[in-house]
């Protein structure tokens, strides 16, 4: 995987690729981002990177992608590159290490570059038991390490998901304090609570920070070849996260801007009739589904209330896609800032309640009817 493959990220693509190019590359990174940020992806590309025998000499800011190296990298099968991940015993009283699972592995992060961990233990079928980095896996990472290396000038350790090392993880400290010659540790994870401190101790922290909205719209626009306005109201309720974006894609199949729409003439213009057949179909939806539309609007509430702080000749304001930029106008002119506020707490607890498997029917009556009584007081009827 080459940086150019990897969503976003370019501050920190530079970042990486400075270390190297002005040899202040650390010999132990923790790449540190929340579930869906690109980290795995980005560590992937770096160690691509490193081994790549045209980026170095020729100070490129990424891999060739042409070179034996990288073919090799692109297919995990690098004799430099090393992979440590969470595993599960085969059997009863195996003792499993990570190259147990090599080819499940090549075959997890060709399907789910962004996949997390549950992803993961699900496509081994690790069913309910959870996964482990294990002593005999440490021991398996001294051995390798400690050898020379075979066609790089870097040996490079990937370990994702070092939270689910447990105190064996003390037997690798030496090697992280006091490495073999250009042996670089790059270790993953979403929680840096979890880590042992010990080993946390002994990294250069590398934090990435969740995708924007652009990003993640991008990647479905071209990934997904979705159409531009619903990658973007997937990227905006998907809160930076990619992964929940694609999962969301999986249930998304209208237009939610045309729902809420639908829903405020509805409950201002048309009458209960209209309400009640609203309601009626929105109810047949599955539960993602419905959580992923109250989030759609909270996100438009959300923006109505900052476009009415810093003002629509604002740089942000100018940013926004026109079709977007009328709705949360109207939004604005059809509610007060304390009504908006009052609105996003009253979806906020419906999104809650749908998850505890309310009724889907009765909710939104009730929210129907919330949301009429905090708009009547200011509700300008037009259609929208």
């Amino acid at each position: 995987m080459r940086f150019e493959e990897v969503t976003g990220q370019l501050p920190l693509k530079t970042q990486l690729t400075e270390m190297v190019l002005q040899n202040r590359l650390s010999h132990a990174l923790l790449v540190l981002g929340r579930e869906g940020s690109g980290a795995l992806p980005l560590a992937r590309a770096f160690a691509q990177y490193v081994v790549c025998e045209k980026a170095l000499p020729q100070s490129l800011s990424d891999a060739c992608g042409t070179c034996p190296a990288c073919l090799k990298a692109a297919q995990q099968v690098h004799p430099d590159i090393h992979f440590s991940y969470p595993v599960i015993p085969k059997k009863p009283g195996d003792k499993p290490v990570s190259t147990d699972y090599a080819a499940e592995w090549r075959s997890f992060l060709q399907s789910q570059p962004y996949g997390n961990l549950y992803d993961w233990l699900q496509f081994i079928r690790a069913e309910n038991r959870q996964g482990n980095i294990t002593a005999e896996e440490c021991n398996d990472i001294i051995r390798k390490l400690n050898l020379k290396t075979f066609e790089s000038k870097y040996k490079v350790l990937l370990m994702w998901m070092p939270e689910y090392l447990g105190k064996e993880g003390n037997k690798l400290l030496k090697l992280i304090e006091e490495p073999p010659a250009n042996t670089l540790f790059l270790l993953v994870a979403e929680n840096e609570s979890l880590i042992l401190p010990t080993i946390l101790s002994r990294c250069q922290l590398v934090k990435v920070p969740a995708l924007t909205d652009t990003d993640i719209s991008h990647y479905l626009e071209t990934t997904a070849q979705l159409p531009a306005a619903e990658a973007r109201q997937l990227a905006v309720i998907s809160e930076g996260n990619i992964r929940e974006a694609l999962q969301q894609l999986k249930n998304a199949d209208g237009d939610f801007q045309q729902q809420v729409r639908e829903w405020l003439n509805a409950l201002l213009k048309n009458g209960p009739i209209a309400l009640v057949k609203w309601i009626e179909e929105t109810s047949k939806e599955g539960r993602e589904k419905q959580k992923q539309f109250l989030r759609y609007f909270n996100h438009l509430l959300e923006q109505a209330i900052r476009l009415a702080t810093l003002g629509a000749d604002s740089e942000w304001a100018r940013g926004l896609p026109p079709e977007e930029r009328d709705f949360i106008t109207r939004l604005n002119k059809m509610a007060s800032l304390a009504q908006q506020c009052a609105m996003v707490e009253e979806l906020d607890k419906a999104a809650y309640y749908i998850e505890r498997n309310a009724h889907a029917k009765m909710l939104f009556h009730a929210l129907s009817i919330k949301l009429f009584h905090i708009l009547r007081e200011k509700a300008r009827i037009s259609t929208w």
